[in-house]
């Protein structure tokens, strides 16, 4: 699973993305992100309690996307360590093959 250099950018940036509240959120419309329903529209304890239970979800679903997105990232640092490890180990046969030529 490939992600391009555009895609991880979208991706951080969406998990970077901060919201901004004009008033105290689920204090009522217009206030906390606008009509969300008509408990949010209601105002009071329970528009506090929706807007609070609708940031935890946006946190939890964050903190899972950063840990994909920092499992893949270790994935992909392995495999390359793997590429480079292959790749001295080659370099290392044709030094090998070079020099027995060169004693004949």
């Amino acid at each position: 699973m490939n992600f391009s250099v555009r895609s991880r950018v979208s991706l951080v940036r969406a998990l970077v993305n901060v919201r901004m509240y004009s008033g105290e959120p689920g204090s009522g419309a217009g206030k906390g992100g606008g009509a969300g329903g008509a408990i949010r529209e209601a105002g009071g304890t329970f528009g506090k309690m929706e807007a609070a239970r609708e940031d935890e979800y946006f946190y939890k679903k964050q903190k899972e996307q950063l840990a994909n997105l920092k499992g893949h990232l270790n994935k992909e640092i392995a495999f390359h360590q793997d590429q480079i490890k292959r790749h001295e180990d080659a370099i290392r046969r044709h030094q090998q093959q070079m020099s027995e030529m060169e004693k004949k």
